[in-house]
């Protein structure tokens, strides 16, 4: 799913993949054998469509660059739509996802929820509490050497039995000649990538397999989408979400350019909305030779794809951890409980996508 340096010939005369290598994050090869902190290479962004500034001279005079239409709907805010994308629409809300930060981290993780960590671990419980509480997951079959603070049952992985509990770090030790294997839920949630809700997405089959568990999309989350997907849904029609991918981005990640085309009935929109840092995205045509339009996406943004814009190849070649931070400081300020400064200490160096889909 991550994008990753290697390709082919072919992959590298590409329009959207030389656009991926233009924007990708590299780092300057002087600090290479340094100690000093390494620092990015310089990107010419001067390409990139910015919706905050666009909002911004809206706001101020309803002027709008050439190629930008806005529409107003049932929603917060204008709706900037591009003339050369068709179905591609972009809605700015600063204050939009203040209650989804904590559901990202504490909620759309859990089991029957699959990650990305359920091939090697299984089913993970609580990792969020546990990485905040300094806790480590051990495999043992002996797990009763262990003070456990977890009902979970063992979880099934590889086609083997494995007992994947957390523990206090200071109880993990070689015990009568026993090696643990362990590893730090802080670095799990560090290596958290993706989460499914609601009907469940088989990578290996590139399908939705309606026949693993699974738990119907949370309530606020299914009306929120249903607000955003209205101005992009055939008239006398509701958008139904049945799934949804939550994508957890770090610095040096990407998003490799592909296409959403598992789904039914590509007349009905993915509703994508971002949290966090700000990422570039790359929305191209329905070959990998048309040249991608790059654009800015910064939290609270809500980006629908309908109609032809279905069809077009998209990524995300970056995101940015750097001084411009003001949609965090914005966060910030709004939250008080402890969980949520554990959150924010997430979010100040990652992006998290959620985008929603209907199936069939």
């Amino acid at each position: 799913m991550y994008g990753s340096d290697k390709g082919t010939d072919d992959s590298e005369r590409t329009a959207f993949r030389r656009a991926e290598k233009k924007y990708k994050l590299y780092y300057d090869d002087t600090y290479k054998s340094s100690k000093k902190k390494k620092l990015p290479k310089h990107v010419d962004l001067s390409e990139v469509i910015d919706f905050k500034n666009i909002l911004e001279s809206y706001q101020q005079d309803g002027s709008l660059p050439v190629g930008v239409n806005a529409t107003t709907c049932d929603l917060d805010g204008p709706v900037f739509c591009l003339e050369n994308r068709p179905g591609m629409a972009d809605s700015p809300f600063s204050t939009l996802f203040l209650r989804k930060k904590r559901e990202s981290l504490m909620e759309f993780p859990q089991p029957p929820n699959r990650t990305n960590h359920n091939a090697i671990y299984g089913p993970i419980q609580d990792l969020f509490i546990a990485a905040k509480e300094n806790k480590v997951l051990v495999e043992h079959d002996e797990i009763s050497d262990f003070k456990l603070d977890s009902d979970v049952e063992p979880s099934i992985s590889n086609g083997n039995t494995h007992n994947w509990k957390f523990v206090e770090e200071n109880t993990v030790s070689s015990r009568r000649g026993t090696a643990y294997k362990s590893i730090p839920a802080s670095v799990l949630l560090r290596k958290l990538r993706w989460s499914t809700l609601g009907l469940q997405f088989d990578w290996s089959k590139r399908s939705y397999n309606i026949s693993l568990p699974h738990n119907k999309i949370p309530s606020a989350l299914c009306q929120l989408a249903k607000r955003m997907a209205a101005a992009a849904m055939p008239t006398g029609e509701e958008f139904k979400p049945e799934a949804a991918i939550v994508n957890y981005f770090a610095s040096g990640d990407t998003l490799g350019g592909h296409l959403d085309d598992m789904e039914a009935d590509w007349s009905k929109p993915i509703v994508s909305m971002s949290l966090g840092c700000k990422a570039i995205f790359l929305l191209g045509g329905k070959s990998r030779q048309d040249p991608p339009i790059a654009m800015f996406l910064r939290s609270g943004d809500v980006v629908l794809m309908a109609g032809e814009a279905r069809e077009c190849f998209h990524g995300v070649p970056r995101i940015f951890i750097d001084e411009e931070s003001e949609e965090i400081s914005f966060l910030e300020t709004h939250l008080t409980n402890q969980d949520d400064l554990h959150c924010l200490e997430y979010i100040r160096t990652s992006r998290i996508n959620i985008n929603i889909r209907q199936v069939f």
